[in-house]
C-alpha cells in the first residue's frame, strides 16, 4: 500500500467536534511538548478518529493547551487518553470534550486527568 491507497484525514472533513486539553506545563525546553504532540499525532492519524491541530504555551512555559478536531469527540478522546495517563505533565490537566461545532449551546464537558 503506497502513501495514496489510503484515506487521510482533511480539515475539509466533518470536525465539528474538539478535545481540547489545558495543562500546567512548567518545563523550561519543549522537547517533552514536542515528544506528546508527535504520539498524539500518530495515534489519531493510525486511527483515523480526526486530526491534531496544535498548540499554544505560554510565553514563560508555565501552561499550555493542546487542540483536536474530529467528528467525535468521545471517541477521539479514547484515543488519546492512554498517550496522555503516561505523560507526566499531564496530570491534573483538563481535557474539554465539546460535542458539535463552537456554540453557547452546544454540550461540553469536563474530565480532570
Amino acid at each position: 500500500m503506497g502513501p495514496f491507497d489510503r484515506i487521510i484525514w482533511t480539515k475539509k472533513s466533518n470536525t465539528q467536534h474538539a478535545v481540547i486539553i489545558t495543562f500546567n506545563y512548567g518545563i523550561e525546553e519543549l522537547d517533552d511538548l514536542f515528544e506528546l504532540e508527535s504520539k498524539l499525532r500518530n495515534a489519531i492519524e493510525l486511527k483515523q478518529v480526526g486530526e491534531y491541530d496544535g498548540h499554544e504555551i505560554a510565553m514563560d512555559s508555565s501552561d499550555g493547551t493542546l487542540y483536536m478536531y474530529g467528528p467525535n469527540a468521545e471517541t477521539l478522546f479514547k484515543c488519546i487518553k492512554p498517550i496522555l495517563d503516561e505523560t507526566e505533565f499531564m496530570r491534573g490537566a483538563i481535557a474539554h470534550l465539546r460535542f458539535g461545532p463552537p456554540s453557547h449551546d452546544v454540550k461540553e464537558i469536563e474530565i480532570e486527568l
